[in-house]
């Protein structure tokens, strides 16, 4: 069998985001045959269609397409600025719904967020939330990873500690995994 491709993008592009950090604790609880990459997105020009040469993406845009086209599943660290998804991920999430070929068609996609008040990244996930329907992606719905009070969950360097939180996001990865299997059919 085959290992299971997940593609994870970070919405934070600060380097010691605790957002990033939760994906690398992703990595170290998925499930046995499950693969998690995290890919770069800083590098993404904003988006702009004129950009678009001869009907072709930019090389950094092809290459995160291409990462997300390959992949069974995504997952998504989605910080919250202003009640809503990051500049950053926004700018990947709207390069990739360009067509042709758009990457999320179809696609199973887990969403988690890091965030130092009591509730997580409620409003910036439910914000994603509705990107993904015009996508044309499925979220995992339970359980929702939402992890508040960040400063109490993750130690100095940026391990992430809290249990509860660990085991939420172990079976989310589970459910992301599942949700992939059920939409390839």
């Amino acid at each position: 069998m085959s290992q299971f491709k997940i593609v994870a993008i970070s919405g934070s592009l600060r380097k010691k985001s605790l957002n990033t950090a939760a994906l690398r604790a992703a990595q170290e609880l998925a499930p046995a045959g499950v693969s998690i990459e995290i890919v770069e997105t800083g590098d993404l020009p904003l988006y702009n269609e004129d950009l678009r040469v001869d009907g072709s993406f930019p090389a950094t845009v092809h290459r995160l397409r291409e990462q997300i086209r390959a992949a069974d599943a995504v997952l998504i660290a989605c910080p919250e600025y202003n009640y809503v998804v990051t500049p950053s991920l926004k700018n990947a999430l709207d390069w990739c719904s360009r067509a042709p070929n758009q990457p999320f068609d179809w696609k199973a996609v887990g969403i988690l967020g890091v965030a130092g008040g009591a509730a997580g990244t409620a409003r910036a996930q439910f914000s994603l939330r509705n990107i993904l329907v015009s996508l044309n992606a499925f979220g995992v719905n339970q359980p929702q990873v939402m992890i508040g009070m960040a400063q109490s969950k993750f130690d100095a360097e940026g391990r992430f500690t809290d249990q509860a939180g660990r085991d939420f996001l172990k079976q989310h990865l589970e459910n992301l995994v599942k949700l992939a299997h059920k939409l390839k059919g």
